[in-house]
C-alpha cells in the first residue's frame, strides 16, 4: 500500500517496514487483500449498501430498492439495512454494558474491602448517588453498596418500565421528546432483548420501527452503561484531571520489562501499576537483567488509565490506538500483553510466537486460537492476578532479550490528557461562564465531540481524523476527543498547548488564556455518556436551551466497529448533528438514508451527515454551528 494509506504516524510507518521484512501478516496487507480488482476499498456492492442478509436458511438474500427486489421473507432493502444496523447496535450496547457490569462488580467488592483498590473520590460518590435519588448518609462503603444495588436493579428493569436512571440524569426537554416518540427506555437488558427479538426473521421488518428501537437502545446504553460506568470508575480510580503523558511507540524501551494491559477495562492495569510502583518489584526486574519494570498503557484500556493516573517510571506512557497493535508487537520490546474485553487482535498469537512475548487473556470474553492459558479478571483476586502477570513478564524478559532484535529510539512525545466535566469546570474557575462567554462573543464558534475509532477505509490510520480535526480548530471550533481517535490526536501532537498554532486566531487566544490545548483529551469511547452529561450541564447553564439548539456537533471521522454505531444512534437521539465517515453500509436503502440524513431532524432534532472530503465535512459542521448561533442570537 502507498505510504499515506498506511498511517499518519512516523513510528507506525517505521514498524510497518519491519513487519514486511519479517514476512508477518498485518492489518494493512489484509485490508488490501479484501478489495476487488486491485482496489482495497472496493467490495461487494450489496454488502456495501447493507442490503445482504443471511439470518435464515432462505438466504443469503440480496435486495434492490430500485427494482423492489426483496428478501425471500419480503423484507425491503430499507428494512434489511436497518435490521443489520440494529443488530450491530445490540453488539455495541452489550459490550459497553459488559464493561459496566465489571465496574459495578469491582466497586461492590472494593466497598466490602475485598480488592486492592480504594474509593478515591468519595465526594463524587456522594454527588452521583444524590443525582440518582439515593440517600447519602453513612460511610463511603455503605453509599457505594447502596449505589451498586440501585443501578443493578435498574439495569434489570423490563423494557416496558421506564428507567429511573434516565429519568434522573437526562435533560428535561430530551425526556419529553423521547416520551412523545415512545422511545423512553426501560432497563438496558430489557432494551437489548427487545431490539434483538425484533430482528428475528418475520418479526419487525419496518425500517422506521427498527430505527426507533435503535434510539431507545442508544438512550438506555448512554445513560445506564456509559455514564454509570465512567462515573463509577472515577469513584474508584480518580476523576480525570489534566496532566502530561508520554505517548507514541517510543515509550517502549527494550531494556525494561514491558507489560501492556490492553483492551477497554483498566482494572488489571491499575492493579499492576500499584505493584510496579513498589521497590521490590523493580528489584525483581533488575535481578532478571532489566533496567526496571514498566506498565505501558495501550488502546482504550490505556486511555482509561492515562486519563486518571500520572506518569512516572513505573507507569511510563501510552502506545497508540488499535491499528498500532501489530507495530507494538513487532518492536520486540513487549514481555507480556494482557488482553481484556476488546480490541485485541485474533492474529496476536502469531506475533507472540515471532517476537517472544507472553500473550495472556484476562477476560472471559477474549480467546485466541492456540492459547490455552488464561487469567480471567476477578476483583477479589486482582492483586494476586496482577502479581502473577508481572512475574510472567519478568520471567519472559531474558527469553525475549536474548532472541529478539528490538527496535529502539522510536518517536516519543508528550501530550496533555485528563479532561473531564469536573476538570473543565475547574479550568474555567468553577463556572461555565468563561466558556459560554467565549462562545457568545464568537471566540469559540462551537464545540465538536470527536468520538471516533480508527479504520483503514479510504485513508491510512488516523490520516483522515487528523485532517478533520485540524480543519475544525483552524475555524475556531473547540474539539473534545474521545475513543481511538483520541489516541490519534495525542500521538499526532494535537493535545498539547503548542497545538494552538494550528488553531484560528480567536481559539488560539482562548487556549493561551486558559492554558489548554485546542483539542481536549476527553477519554475513551465509553466517555460518550460523559460528553452527553456535559452537554446537559451546558444546556442548564444557558437556562435550559435544548441540546439540539446548541452550537455543537458530534463527529466520527473514522468510525470502525459496533460500539461506534450505537454511539452515533445515541447522538441522533440526543438531537445532535452527527458527522460520520466512512459512508455507513446503508446506501442501498434509500428511505433509511433519507430518514437518517434528512427526516430525523424533524423527529429528534438530530441529523446524520456523511462526507469523504475533510474540508467539505467541516464545511457542513461549521454551517450547522453558525445556523445554531444565528438562531440563538449570538
Amino acid at each position: 500500500m502507498d505510504k499515506e494509506r498506511i498511517s499518519y504516524h512516523e513510528s507506525v510507518l517505521n514498524m510497518y517496514e519491519r513487519i514486511k521484512k519479517d514476512g508477518m501478516t498485518n492489518v494493512w496487507d489484509r485490508y488490501e487483500a479484501q478489495g476487488l480488482g486491485g482496489n482495497p476499498d472496493k467490495r461487494c456492492t450489496f454488502c456495501m449498501g447493507g442490503v445482504r442478509c443471511d439470518l435464515c436458511s432462505n438466504g443469503p438474500c440480496r435486495s434492490d430498492a430500485a427494482k423492489d427486489k426483496r428478501g425471500v421473507c419480503g423484507i425491503t432493502a430499507d428494512g434489511m439495512a436497518m435490521r443489520m444496523m440494529l443488530l450491530r447496535n445490540v453488539m455495541g450496547a452489550s459490550t459497553y454494558h459488559y464493561h459496566t457490569d465489571q465496574t459495578i462488580r469491582t466497586l461492590r467488592e472494593t466497598a466490602r474491602g475485598n480488592t486492592p483498590y480504594t474509593i478515591m473520590e468519595p465526594e463524587k460518590l456522594r454527588t452521583f448517588a444524590s443525582r440518582l435519588g439515593l440517600k447519602t448518609e453513612g460511610s463511603d462503603s455503605e453509599i457505594a453498596l447502596r449505589l451498586c444495588e440501585f443501578v443493578e436493579k435498574e439495569f434489570n428493569r423490563p423494557a416496558y418500565e421506564p428507567s429511573r436512571i434516565v429519568e434522573f440524569l437526562a435533560p428535561p426537554e430530551r425526556k419529553e421528546k423521547w416520551r412523545a416518540l415512545d422511545i423512553f427506555p426501560g432497563g438496558i437488558y430489557g432494551e437489548m432483548m427487545l431490539s434483538t427479538s425484533s430482528c428475528l426473521t418475520n418479526v419487525d421488518g419496518y425500517y422506521a420501527s427498527l430505527a426507533l428501537k435503535a434510539m431507545r437502545l442508544g438512550i438506555a446504553m448512554g445513560y445506564q452503561s456509559q455514564i454509570v460506568n465512567e462515573y463509577c470508575q472515577d469513584i474508584l480510580f480518580g476523576i480525570p484531571r489534566p496532566h502530561n503523558m508520554r505517548v507514541d511507540l517510543g515509550v517502549l524501551d527494550p531494556e525494561y520489562v514491558n507489560v501492556l494491559p490492553n483492551g477497554h477495562e483498566p482494572f488489571i492495569g491499575f492493579a499492576m501499576v500499584q505493584l510496579a510502583r513498589k521497590p521490590e518489584w523493580q528489584e525483581k526486574a533488575k535481578t532478571a537483567g532489566a533496567k526496571g519494570l514498566r506498565v505501558i498503557a495501550s488502546i482504550e484500556t490505556g486511555q482509561e488509565m492515562i486519563q486518571r493516573w500520572e506518569e512516572d517510571n513505573a507507569f511510563y506512557g501510552f502506545t497508540g490506538n488499535w491499528i498500532s497493535q501489530e507495530a507494538v508487537f513487532a518492536s520486540g520490546s513487549v514481555d507480556l500483553f494482557a488482553a481484556d474485553m476488546n480490541c485485541s487482535l485474533p492474529v496476536a498469537p502469531l506475533y507472540a510466537e515471532k517476537y517472544n512475548f507472553k500473550l495472556m487473556p484476562v477476560s472471559e470474553l477474549v480467546a485466541f486460537e492456540g492459547i490455552g492459558e488464561r487469567l480471567n479478571y476477578n476483583p477479589t483476586e486482582a492483586e494476586k492476578q496482577a502479581a502473577q502477570l508481572l512475574d510472567m513478564a519478568i520471567e519472559n524478559f531474558k527469553k525475549r532479550k536474548s532472541s529478539i532484535e528490538s527496535v529502539s529510539k522510536l518517536p516519543m512525545k508528550e501530550s496533555v490528557v485528563g479532561f473531564s466535566n469536573e476538570s473543565i469546570l475547574a479550568a474555567l474557575g468553577g463556572s461555565f461562564a468563561p466558556l459560554l462567554d467565549a462562545i457568545k462573543n464568537g471566540a469559540i464558534k462551537g464545540i465538536v465531540g470527536m468520538v471516533s475509532c480508527t479504520t483503514l477505509r479510504d485513508y491510512g490510520q488516523d490520516v483522515y481524523s487528523v485532517a478533520v480535526v485540524k480543519e475544525l480548530i483552524k475555524r475556531n471550533i473547540l474539539v473534545l476527543s474521545l475513543g481511538c481517535g483520541n489516541g490519534a490526536m495525542q500521538v499526532a501532537g494535537l493535545c498539547t498547548p503548542e497545538a494552538r498554532e494550528f488553531a484560528g486566531d480567536s481559539l488560539k487566544a482562548v487556549c493561551k488564556a486558559l492554558g489548554i490545548p485546542p483539542v481536549l483529551s476527553f477519554g475513551t469511547c465509553t466517555d460518550t455518556g460523559r460528553l452527553a452529561d456535559l452537554l446537559g450541564a451546558i444546556s442548564r447553564a444557558l437556562g435550559g436551551v435544548p441540546i439540539p439548539d446548541l452550537p455543537v456537533a458530534a463527529a466520527a471521522p473514522e468510525y470502525m466497529e459496533q460500539k461506534a454505531t450505537i454511539d452515533a444512534i445515541f447522538a441522533l437521539a440526543l438531537g445532535l448533528y452527527t458527522y460520520v465517515n466512512p459512508v455507513p453500509t446503508v446506501t442501498g436503502a434509500p428511505n433509511l438514508v433519507k430518514l437518517l440524513t434528512e427526516d430525523c431532524r424533524k423527529v429528534t432534532g438530530g441529523v446524520m451527515n456523511v462526507e469523504k472530503d475533510a474540508v467539505k465535512a467541516v464545511d457542513g459542521i461549521e454551517q450547522h454551528i453558525m445556523e445554531k448561533r444565528k438562531n440563538l442570537g449570538i
